[in-house]
C-alpha cells in the first residue's frame, strides 16, 4: 500500500490509513481534541538547528540540497522507526505522512524525503 503525504490541517480522507504528524513542533494553539493525526513522530521531522537553518533564522536559509543531506543524515538515527514504518507498508496498510499547515511544496518538504526511505526499505522487505 502507499504511502502518502498531506498536511496535517487536510482533511482526513477514507483511504489514510494511519496518520502520522512528522513535525518536530506540534501545532500551536491547537486543542487535542481537534488532532488530526494518530501519532506524533516529532523525530521523524528534522532537527530544531536544521529546520532552523533551512528558514533561514540565523541567516541566510539553507539550500534545498544541503537540507536533503542533512535531512537524510539525521535519519540514520532513526533507522528502526524507520523499518517499524517500512513494515506496516509492506504488510500492505497504508501511512499518510503530515507535515506543517505552511508547508504548502511537498517536493521541497521533509515529508517526501521520508516517504522515500520508508518505501524504500518497504521494498527490501517484501
Amino acid at each position: 500500500m502507499p504511502v502518502i503525504t498531506k498536511r496535517w490541517n487536510d482533511p482526513r480522507q477514507p483511504g489514510d490509513g494511519l496518520r502520522i504528524l512528522i513535525t518536530r513542533y506540534r501545532p500551536r494553539g491547537l486543542p487535542k481534541a481537534d488532532e488530526t493525526w494518530d501519532i506524533w513522530k516529532p523525530h521523524l521531522g528534522p532537527s530544531r538547528q536544521l529546520l532552523a537553518a533551512f528558514k533561514g533564522k540565523a541567516g541566510d536559509s539553507l539550500p534545498w540540497s544541503s537540507y536533503r543531506s542533512r535531512y537524510l543524515l539525521e535519519m540514520r538515527t532513526q533507522r528502526a522507526e524507520i523499518d517499524e514504518l517500512a513494515k506496516k507498508v509492506a504488510a500492505g496498510e497504508t501511512i499518510t505522512l503530515l507535515c506543517a499547515s505552511s508547508c504548502i511544496d511537498e517536493r521541497r518538504c521533509h515529508r517526501s524525503l521520508l516517504r522515500e526511505l520508508i518505501e524504500s526499505r518497504a521494498n527490501k522487505i517484501r
